[in-house]
């Protein structure tokens, strides 16, 4: 997505630092309440992990300079342009810290969510905080890398404090350290009625009591930006870092462009996050058995919502094949796939045995193989079965979110890398029986953005006027029910 120059209130523009399990990028966002919000990329790079000490972690290192690379090219193009970053806003995925010491210095290199560690530790909190205990206090969908059983995974925590990724990077460039609240809600350790920390669970597992710094809300400010920084990116002094939905599905629902309030939304990429907003919690006992979670919201909002299989089924599927020496590119899978008649085989998706990388078309085809069906060992016959497979857990999803929440759902939006996949939108739609609206691709940085620009004074309203400010200026795409899909 582009736009075009010009002088938005003052020359005002803001930075989203937008960074997903799989690539990040750095992208220049403009808002006004009359030509809406535009983004312009500067910097994509690619985030993965790596095999280190053992286990499997992040290459944060190389994530940050990537980070200060594409401020400094930010801060050229604002420049060049007559403009000024106001502000910069950070959001990535859930649960995964750095432990910082005393002196702020990270012991080790921080961990990712797909490493095995945490498993062993699911059993040994759960005899501290009963399940049952840990759900009506924190709401939150049991997986077990959240954040409490990773941090039950350390050696040792006292003298330590452990910062979210966004939040690492936020110290990184301002010294200063806080905790985001929507992230903050993914950790297991947060009330999710009282938006504060759970002190009785972090005594009930041994953690030290400040082992999170503050809580900070999405449009708040954290810091400007350290003299080490201003120097290495040429960003102004007083430029602002400003906390947003820093969990990018919190910034990515804040861009949802629903006009209907009884909308649901699928955010999908490497995850697909599927749910509904609402106003409170629901911490009932059939909402901890659908193991659904309630995570905030931007403006206090609750994500109602379930992790679901994500396109890192496909990604990593590609990879595999690109190794073998078949790298078809995705269009002509995808249309290879739609021609292939419906009711074929199907997984579960979010099988925790899929998240682990390496070797997935052969991980599909055993998990066919343990239903008692066959799945041809044809890329294309794969990727049929991915595309039917996260349209059905999606439509379970939403099934079981009607069924919980006593809404009526009336239609489907999806966010993110998935909006773009016309075979899985047109596939739900087809699941759920509900029109699927699609768009926009890039989310959570217009959502980052928008935090930002209301926090400047740029843009005003709640989440409805923010809303409407994304519709206005995105291509959205409309899938019915029964309709037949064109080429890809």
């Amino acid at each position: 997505m582009s736009t075009s120059f010009g002088d938005v209130d003052g020359g005002k523009v803001f930075a989203a630092v937008d960074i997903g399990a799989s690539s990040g990028r750095v992208m220049l966002g403009r808002a006004s309440p009359s030509t809406g919000v535009t983004l312009e990329t500067i910097h994509r790079f690619p985030n993965g992990v790596i095999e280190l000490d053992g286990g499997l972690r992040w290459d944060f290192d190389a994530l940050f300079a990537e980070v200060l690379k594409g401020l400094a090219a930010a801060a050229s193009v604002a420049a060049g342009n007559g403009e000024r970053i106001a502000s910069i806003g950070i959001d990535t995925w859930a649960v995964d810290y750095g432990l910082l010491d005393s002196e702020g210095k990270l012991v080790s290199v921080p961990y990712s969510y797909r490493d095995e560690r945490s498993r062993m530790m699911v059993e040994r909190v759960h005899a501290a905080i009963p399940p049952e205990r840990l759900y009506a206090t924190t709401g939150l969908q049991f997986l077990h890398f959240n954040t409490l059983y990773q941090l039950a995974a350390e050696p040792e925590l006292n003298g330590l404090q452990a910062l979210l990724i966004p939040d690492l990077i936020a110290f990184l460039l301002t010294g200063e350290r806080r905790t985001e609240a929507t992230n903050a809600s993914t950790t297991g350790l947060f009330d999710a009625v009282s938006g504060k920390w759970a002190l009785d669970f972090l005594d009930a597992l041994g953690f030290p009591r400040n082992i999170f710094p503050p809580l900070i809300q999405p449009g708040e400010t954290v810091g400007t930006l350290l003299p080490s920084v201003v120097q290495r990116t040429g960003l102004l002094a007083d430029t602002e870092v400003v906390a947003v939905g820093s969990h990018d599905t919190a910034s990515a629902v804040a861009a949802v462009p629903a006009s209907e309030r009884e909308f649901a939304y699928i955010s999908s990429g490497t995850w697909s996050l599927v749910g509904v907003e609402l106003d409170a919690p629901v911490l009932s006992e059939a909402s901890r058995t659908a193991n659904f979670t309630n995570e905030r919201g931007v403006d206090g909002t609750i994500r109602y919502l379930r992790n679901v299989g994500g396109l890192w089924l496909l990604s990593e599927c590609q990879r595999s094949w690109a190794a073998q020496g078949f790298s078809q590119a995705l269009p002509a899978l995808l249309e290879a796939a739609a021609a292939l008649p419906a009711g074929g085989p199907q997984i579960n998706a979010d099988d925790p045995a899929f998240t682990a990388p390496d070797n997935m078309p052969d991980r599909i085809r055993a998990a066919v193989r343990n239903t008692g069906d066959v799945l041809p060992d044809r890329p294309a016959a794969v990727v049929r079965c991915i595309m039917d497979s996260l349209a059905a857990g999606y439509a379970r999803t939403l099934a079981d979110a009607e069924r919980l929440t006593g809404r009526d759902v009336g239609v489907v939006h999806i966010v993110g890398g998935g909006s773009q996949n016309r075979l899985l939108c047109q596939l739900t739609a087809d699941a759920t029986g509900k029109p699927v609206i699609a768009g926009p691709v890039e989310a959570t940085a217009l959502g980052n953005v928008l935090v930002q620009a209301r926090a400047a004074g740029v843009v005003t309203g709640g989440l409805a006027e923010l809303r409407e400010l994304v519709a206005a200026g995105t291509e959205l795409v409309r899938y019915e029910h029964g309709e037949i899909l064109a080429a890809q």
